[in-house]
């Protein structure tokens, strides 16, 4: 059975809006190693309109910067889920219906192949704890605080709330710390 991994930037208050702009400091040598062997052992990418439309935008142009990486990113198969998208052009992608969300990511636990790793934590990553979809939640904890301005920056203002256990952990030198969490049993 594929598992579903849902990566995260995050700072000690809790934002991950706009990673880009605290994150760079400490994208070194470990942390592309990582993300490195985290994106190749997957086969699928998951995401949720917002981010698939960001990345749709962004990737096609990185292959010449990102090497390898940026081919595995755009030729990998995409799934978003949106209700609004009427077309998904970015490489070989599928558009799911939120309602249809929960059955068809099922399915998709259930085909063969790698993992299936999504990128951010928002609407279909709280759908998919809700129904024991998603197996682990691994946090890239930042060493750094924003001071977010509104709730919707925040890992979770919604009123989602659900419990994890620590699975492991991995520490950089430069004091980013990858936190894997899988749901806790209910």
């Amino acid at each position: 059975m594929r598992k579903i991994i849902s990566s995260t930037y995050v700072t000690l208050d809790g934002v991950i809006a706009d990673p880009q702009v605290w994150t760079a400091p400490y994208f070194g040598e470990e942390a592309a190693e990582y993300g490195r062997e985290l994106l190749f052992s997957c086969d699928a990418l998951l995401a949720g309109r917002e981010t698939y439309v960001a990345f749709a935008e962004t990737w096609p142009a990185m292959e010449e910067a990102t090497g390898d990486f940026g081919v595995r990113m755009n030729s990998l198969h995409h799934y978003v889920v949106s209700d609004s998208l009427e077309k998904a052009e970015w490489g070989d992608s599928t558009i799911i219906r939120r309602a249809d969300a929960p059955a068809k990511l099922a399915e998709l636990k259930e085909q063969d192949g790698q993992d299936i790793l999504q990128y951010g934590f928002g609407k279909v990553s709280e759908t998919m704890v809700e129904h024991g979809l998603l197996d682990e939640l691994r946090l890239w904890i930042h060493p750094v605080i924003v001071g977010p301005s509104d709730t919707s920056k925040l890992l979770s203002g919604t009123g989602f709330g659900a419990s994890f256990e620590l699975a492991g952990t991995r520490t950089f030198s430069n004091g980013v710390i990858v936190a894997t969490y899988t749901p806790a049993a209910k």
